[in-house]
This record gives C-alpha cells, structure tokens and sequence, in this order.
C-alpha cells in the first residue's frame, strides 16, 4: 500500500485521512493549527461526523494514522500527498485558492523523490496546471532541483452526515491525470475499491475538476426544481409527496434529492454553484440555469417566512410570538450550518417580533455564535420537551431522526397554540391533524 500525507486536516481531509488509513495506507495527516493537531493526537474530534471517532481511534491505534504540524515530516515521508485545506468564496463567488498556492509553495523544497500531488479540494478547472506552476516556481525562486512529480485531480463526494459510508463505498473514483505512472500509483491508493469493482473514471485534469461542479451543481438544481414544483403544488392543490414518488419511479430521474424543504445549505452546494457561475462567465460560456437556482434558493428560504406569516395573520401578529425551532444545522446528522436555511429564516422571524426557543443535536454550538447578533431573542434548549413547552407554534427545519419520534400528544398539551410548520415533511399531514395541529408542510395541498 502507499505513504500519504494529506494535507489540512479539516471535513475532507481527516475524512480521507482515516479512510485512507482504513484502506491500508499509511497515512500523516498534517495541519498547522497546533492545537487541532494535538487535540487530535488525544483523540479529540473537532468535527461532527458519524463513525469518525472510531476510525481515527483505529487508525491510530494501528499505527497506519499519524498527525503533525511538520509539512517536511508530512511530505518528506510520503510518495502521495493529497492537498485537502479550503477553498472558502470569495465576494464574486469564484474559489480562494491562497491555501492550496500556499501548500503548493510549501512543499516544493521537500520534493526530494518522485511525489504525486493530489488536489482533493474542490477546485476551479485549471488549478491542477497552476499547482505544477507554484511548485516548480518556488524551487527556481529559493535556487533549488526538485525531484520529478506529477499532479492529479481527486475530487471528494463527500455527504456531510455518511462522508464515511461515502469515501468507503463511493459511486465511482474520479483520478485525472494525463501520468500513467500517477494513476497506477492512485489506483494502489484505492486498491481495496479496485476490488470491489468499484467503477473509475480516468480522465484528464480539467474534466476532473469540473466533474465535481457540474454533479454538485446538478444536484443542487435538482433541489431547487422540486422546490418550485412544490410551490406550484400548494398553488393547484396537487401533492408534492406524489408529484416526487413518480418522478424518482423514472429511471432518468432518479429518487434522490427530490425532497422539497427550505432551500440547500451547507459548504458544497452554495459555494460550488457559484464557483461554476463565476468559471462559466469567465469563460464568456455561461451557464444561466445555474444562475437561476443559486436565486431561486435564496427566495426558498424567504418563502418559508412567508408561510408562517400567512398563518398567523401578518407581521403584527407574530410579534410577540413564541416560535420552537427544531433543527439548526442545513441537514440531519452534522453540526454544520454554512448557508443553513434556519440562518435566514431565524432572523427574519426575529426582525418581525418573534421570541425563539431553539433545540438541535449537534449545532447549538455553532449556532450560538452564527446567531449571535440575534441572541437575545433565542434561548436554547438541549430538551426537544422543554423547548416546545410554551410556544405558540412548531418549525422543524432539519429532519433529524429525534424529530421523526416525538410525542405530538404531549408536545400538544404543553404548547400554547398548535401551529405546527413542518418545512421537510417529516409528517403526515392527517396524524399531525389528528393530535390538535394546524399543520403547513411544503407542496401539500390544504386541509
């Protein structure tokens, strides 16, 4: 099997670090906050994720995961080096790839033997030509002969919430790379998916790269399009729930990411939509659906606030209102809340008045300082029972699977009123009605 060093131990990185690690390699994950590294060594996690403390407690108990600030040590023992820090947006949408230049830079004086450079970070098409540019201009800056290395394109599809069943189990391997010698050594990488005829994709960089937008983007089109479809539903009293079931029974269409809601969230969809926006344009080929869907999202989270208030009257009379949020991060299963629709919806609701009892599984950390010019207005709550208690009405925001189970009788009687929105129809319109509720889903027709 083969030494890695994955570079950046964030989501994607310590992932595929302890993946990697599972598979057989040995790998280093190397980052250079110190104190994630040491928490790390401690067997601290610093990420929600299912399953993730155990495979890195294993991989460190096998002696196949390590940790480390040292990119020297990192690289220096190491034939691939996978580069995994972040590529955050920035103001005109387009990708920041300052961390991926600086690792790029960085490691140049350690390439001593044959390396393959592995962007697994999401990146723009033509970084893996601009990673081979940085390293080879930094040698010739600091006067130094570098040994030969070749860079591919990895890119991740990583579900935040079963990123491990994802890595492990993926739908096919993506390796760009026009070296038959790096993508042999890619496939040893992957060996255990090779023989588990795990499907690979072998291409060049540029289609790697944009391999990762164009499913992303697709995706998030998908959300957005059943979206509407539901907003139309409610409009011509068809039911979305329906409308869904047939349209995934089709073959070309597919189940997945048919399920209408609040608008996507989270670090992928938002940013790599408009990282491909910004690419298109740049390339004077744009791509105008996408622009659609990056705007529509945006107004689904609005529309959510318009529901509740319709159904309480209008502005006035959600003043003063107690409103229970059930779910703060943008999906079950992950504390993450980038672009979350509750973001949105939260402050909105508190600019009209409402007073909010907020509860999640995972999030209220991050959602504490993520809201925190609106913190007066929200007391949280670890308790699904005592967070309901009082209120004037229910919003679940994200279909965690505490959610699915709650006693509806019990959360009834301990409410004051009995509106009950649940934006990722969770629940049967007719059982919610049955408890008492007045029950607002998204593209179901009225009672």
């Amino acid at each position: 099997m083969a030494n890695i060093a994955v570079v950046g131990s964030g989501y994607v990185g310590l992932v595929s670090g302890a993946c990697l690690a599972d598979f057989g390699n040995k790998v280093i994950c190397m980052d250079n906050d110190e104190a994630k590294i040491n928490a790390l060594k401690e067997g601290g996690i610093p990420i929600y994720e299912p399953g993730l403390k155990d495979l890195v407690q294993k991989g460190c108990a096998s002696s196949r995961l390590s940790f480390t600030t040292s990119l020297k040590e990192a690289v220096s023992s190491s034939e691939v080096i996978f580069i995994a820090v972040g590529t955050p947006p920035q103001d005109d949408g387009s990708a920041d790839l300052q961390y991926v230049e600086s690792v790029a830079r960085g490691i140049a004086p350690f390439i001593t033997s044959y390396k393959v450079i592995v962007d697994k970070s999401t990146v723009p098409v033509g970084t893996g030509r601009k990673v081979a540019t940085w390293i080879k201009d930094e040698a010739k800056k600091k006067g130094i002969t570098i040994a030969d290395f070749d860079v591919v394109s990895n890119p991740e599809f990583l579900r935040e919430g079963s990123a491990i069943l994802d890595f492990t189990h993926p739908d096919r391997v993506v390796i760009g790379s026009e070296s038959e010698k790096a993508r042999n050594i890619m496939k040893n990488v992957y060996r255990v998916l090779y023989l588990n005829d795990t499907p690979y994709i072998e291409t060049n960089l540029e289609s790697a790269e944009m391999i990762k937008y164009a499913s992303n983007a697709f995706l998030a089109m998908k959300i957005t399009y059943i979206n509407q479809i539901a907003n139309l539903c409610e409009k011509v009293g068809a039911n979305v729930k329906d409308v869904a079931k047939a349209m995934g029974r089709d073959g070309r269409i597919g189940s997945k990411f048919l399920h209408p809601g609040p608008g996507y969230g989270g670090s992928c969809f938002p940013k790599d939509t408009k990282a491909l926006s910004k690419i298109a344009k740049d390339a004077s080929s744009p791509i105008s659906i996408i622009d659609i869907v990056i705007e529509e999202n945006e107004k689904q989270k609005l529309k959510m606030v318009e529901k509740i208030n319709l159904s309480f009257g209008g502005e006035t009379s959600i003043k003063g209102k107690v409103f229970a949020i059930l779910g703060l991060s943008f999906k079950p299963n992950t504390d993450d809340m980038r672009e979350a629709p509750s973001l949105v919806i939260l402050e909105e609701l508190v600019k009209m008045g409402a007073v909010l009892h907020a509860t999640d599984p995972a999030a209220m950390k991050e959602a504490k300082w993520r809201l925190k010019h609106i913190e007066a207005s929200i007391t949280y709550f670890d308790d699904i029972v005592e967070c309901v208690k009082g209120s004037d009405a229910i919003v679940l925001l994200t279909e965690w699977n505490q959610y699915r189970t709650i006693d509806l009788r019990s959360l009834k009687k301990s409410m004051k009123g009995n509106r009950f929105f649940d934006f990722r129809n969770v629940y049967d319109p007719k059982t919610i009605s049955s408890y008492g509720f007045e029950y607002v889903g998204v593209g179901l027709p009225s009672n």
